[in-house]
C-alpha cells in the first residue's frame, strides 16, 4: 500500500511517517519546508527518516497549493490513501499573516480533496484542530458540539477544511476522517509551542512569557498517543452505510478529538519543565494574548468507543523525555 503524507517534514507528520514505514509501508511525503520555523529542524527530521531500515519514503518538496505542481509530481504513484497534515500552523502568527492561511490551508485543502476525488482514494484522513472549538464553556470538547465561534482566523481554516471534506464525502462518498489535535508535544515538537519556547528560555536563564497571567489549561497530548490514534483511524476509514458518524455526518465522514482528556494549568507545565531542567523560569506575567484561548479539554469517548483510543503519557513523563531530547539536539 502506498500512503500519501503531506506535511511530513512537520512535527506530527515525521513521527506519523516513521511509523508508518516501521510497520511496512510506502509513504509518499511531500512538504514545502517553509521558513515558518527554522527548515533546519524539517531537514533533521527527513534526515531522521533515511535512518530507518525499513518501508520506503520517498520524499518530494512541493507547495500543495500549487495544484499543477501537485498533479504532476504525484502522477507516477497509485495512492491507496492520503494522510493530510501539512497546514499554515500556529493561531497568533496568523493575526499578521491571514493570506498565508488563505493558501495553504483552504486553497491547498481543496487541492488534496480533488486529490482524493480523481485517484478514488481508499481514505482522506485530515488534520483538523481543537482550536475550532474557540472559548467554548462546554468542556470537556465533544464533536458534536456546535463550534461556530472561532477566535482566530486559524481555526477558522481548519472549520472551513472539515465542511469542505463533508461536501465531498457527500458529493462523492469518499470515506473521510478528520482528527481534531490537542496541544501536540514531544520529541522533535514545534519551536513556536510553548513547551519549545520555555524549555529554551529556562535553559539559558532568560524569562518566560506567561499569558493570561498563567490562567490557562491546555490539553497536552503526546506525540506517541497522537500517532497511535492517527494509525487506529487509518486502518478503520468510516462506512458508507447512512448511520451517524462522530460530528453528525451520515456520510462517510468521522470527526473525533485526539487528545489526553486531561487539561493541565499552565503553570503546572512551567513546574515539571523547571524540574526537568534542573532550574527555576523567571516568569513575565502577561494578559491574554489575540487569538488565545482560555482552556483545550478533550472529550475522546468518540474515538475509544469506535476505534479503542486511550493515551497513556501523562506530563510528568512527556515532558522530560521533550527535555531529553532537545539537550541533546540542540546541545544545550
Amino acid at each position: 500500500m502506498t500512503i500519501l503524507v503531506t506535511g511530513a517534514a512537520g512535527f506530527i507528520g515525521h513521527a506519523l511517517t516513521a511509523r508508518l514505514m516501521q510497520r511496512g509501508e510506502h509513504v509518499v511525503g511531500i512538504d514545502n519546508l517553509n521558513p515558518y520555523y527554522d527548515p533546519a529542524l524539517k531537514h533533521a527530521r527527513l534526515a531522521n527518516l533515511a535512518t530507518i531500515n525499513a518501508g520506503r519514503f520517498d520524499f518530494i518538496e512541493l507547495d500543495f497549493a500549487d495544484h499543477d505542481a501537485l498533479d504532476a509530481a504525484l502522477a507516477p504513484y497509485e495512492l491507496n490513501q492520503i494522510v493530510h497534515l501539512g497546514a499554515q500552523a500556529g493561531v497568533r502568527y496568523s493575526i499578521d499573516n491571514p493570506r498565508a492561511y488563505v493558501q495553504s490551508n483552504l486553497v491547498g485543502h481543496l487541492n488534496l480533496l480533488e486529490l482524493a476525488r480523481t485517484r478514488q482514494s481508499e481514505h482522506f484522513v485530515y488534520a483538523s484542530s481543537s482550536s475550532v472549538y474557540g472559548n467554548s464553556a462546554d468542556a470537556p470538547f465533544r464533536v458534536d458540539a456546535r463550534v461556530d465561534h472561532p477566535v482566530s482566523l486559524y481555526a477558522a481554516t481548519k472549520k472551513a477544511d472539515e465542511l469542505m471534506s463533508e461536501t465531498y464525502a457527500h458529493l462523492y462518498r469518499l470515506p473521510m476522517t478528520g482528527l481534531r489535535f490537542f496541544t501536540v508535544y514531544g520529541p522533535w515538537g514545534r519551536p513556536d509551542m510553548a513547551l519549545w519556547k520555555f524549555t529554551s528560555a529556562i535553559l539559558q536563564g532568560k524569562p518566560i512569557d506567561v499569558y493570561n497571567h498563567g490562567d490557562m489549561r491546555r490539553d497536552f497530548t503526546y506525540i506517541d498517543d497522537i500517532i497511535a490514534g492517527v494509525l487506529a483511524v487509518i486502518d478503520h476509514p468510516p462506512a458508507d452505510d447512512g448511520a451517524a458518524k462522530p460530528g453528525g455526518s451520515v456520510s462517510p465522514h468521522s470527526l473525533y478529538n485526539i487528545g489526553n482528556n486531561q487539561p493541565e494549568p499552565l503553570g503546572r507545565m512551567i513546574e515539571v519543565i523547571e524540574e526537568a531542567c534542573g532550574r527555576p523560569a523567571i516568569r513575565n506575567m502577561l494578559p491574554m494574548q489575540p487569538g488565545d484561548v482560555y482552556q483545550t479539554y478533550a472529550d475522546i469517548s468518540a474515538i475509544q468507543a469506535d476505534l479503542g483510543y486511550a493515551p497513556t503519557t501523562g506530563i510528568d513523563i512527556g515532558i522530560p523525555r521533550f527535555v531529553d531530547w532537545y539537550r541533546a539536539y540542540t546541545g544545550s
